[in-house]
């Protein structure tokens, strides 16, 4: 069983409100009587609950909650190691949890870091926000829960990846639709007309941006041929590869593919198209000679943590808006 402050108070010879005092540093305690509480509080292994501590002064917790999608790609711990890093500069603590792209989920879990007083919330939504009723145009301090289940909150809440809709908020995106013309106008420049483009979820605003962006990008250059090929709602590496063999398998097949993430360029990978690029960067993607649109995934936490930083010190400004950049690494 935990120690007690009681017990501690025991070892000590005090009583348990001069213990209390003594292990937070407060006035009316003696050097000597602080030192024999401490001591004790040493040799019993006693550890302050800070989260009750916290609540009983009102003062705000040391936690910032994170929702993402699944940790195991390493999208999302590579953004969650710039979160914690930033955060711990500033006697922080991460609580990261994944949607699993479930809006349910998501909804549990935002009531579930609101219930543990979280300093700040950090979300790549599953799907679109939208404010709450009466909640003021622009209010970067409310959002609403996925689905269009609502609730007020006071404290800040930063989009990651993915913007939400319908609400003015502090965000953190990648530029989507520049990186995603910059992959359709390489393979341009290759020659190649009959390209296959492989996205994920369509519903969320990144993947649209990015489908958008090569799109712009074959319309300008009067480019039709690639429309056949067009394949969304593709969300693990498995569909991926059978997608991608599905593809090739047609009369006239693809000459190049351009998948909109890493786990999706991954199963493209084992399909073996003739050409191929991916968004985002991969381990082993210059060693297996894939050409990607890489971007600083550990800039995105950082930034977005940041912002939240600047609420919790009192911005109230409008809302804002970082963009990562992207760039086109040749591999083939």
């Amino acid at each position: 069983m935990p120690v007690t402050l009681s017990q501690v108070a025991a070892r000590a010879g005090v009583s348990v409100k001069t213990a209390s005092r003594a292990l937070n540093q407060e006035a009316y305690v003696s050097a000597t009587t602080r030192a024999r509480v401490l001591a004790a509080a040493d040799e019993l292994g006693y550890r302050r609950n800070r989260l009750a501590h916290e609540l009983r002064t009102g003062g705000g917790s040391a936690l910032v909650g994170l929702i993402s999608g699944d940790l195991a790609n390493p999208f999302y711990s590579a953004v969650a190691s710039g979160v914690e890093r930033e955060l711990r500069r500033h006697g922080l603590l991460l609580v990261t949890a994944n949607n699993d792209e479930d809006r349910e989920r998501e909804r549990d879990l935002i009531e579930a870091l609101l219930e543990r007083r979280v300093r700040a919330l950090l979300v790549v939504p599953s799907s679109g926000y939208r404010a709450p009723s009466g909640a003021p145009d622009g209010d970067a301090r409310t959002a609403g829960t996925p689905a269009g289940q609502e609730y007020p909150t006071d404290i800040p809440v930063v989009f990651l990846d993915r913007p939400p809709e319908g609400l003015a908020a502090d965000c953190v995106l990648i530029d989507n639709a520049g990186g995603a013309r910059s992959a359709a106008e390489h393979l341009l420049a290759a020659g190649h007309h009959r390209i296959a483009l492989v996205a994920d979820l369509v519903r969320t605003a990144s993947q649209r941006a990015r489908i958008e962006g090569f799109a712009a990008a074959m319309r300008a250059a009067g480019n039709t041929e690639w429309e056949p090929y067009l394949r969304t709602d593709v969300h693990d590496a498995v569909t991926a590869e059978r997608t991608v063999r599905e593809l090739m398998a047609l009369p006239s097949p693809p000459t190049a593919v351009f998948a909109t993430n890493n786990r999706l360029t991954t199963g493209a990978l084992r399909a073996r198209p003739p050409a191929l690029v991916g968004f985002d960067d991969f381990e082993l993607a210059d060693v297996v000679g894939v050409t990607v649109v890489a971007h600083d995934m550990t800039a995105l936490g950082r930034e977005a943590a940041r912002l939240a930083l600047t609420r919790i010190d009192g911005y109230t400004g409008p809302p804002r808006t970082v963009v990562i950049p992207t760039s086109l690494i040749v591999r083939t």
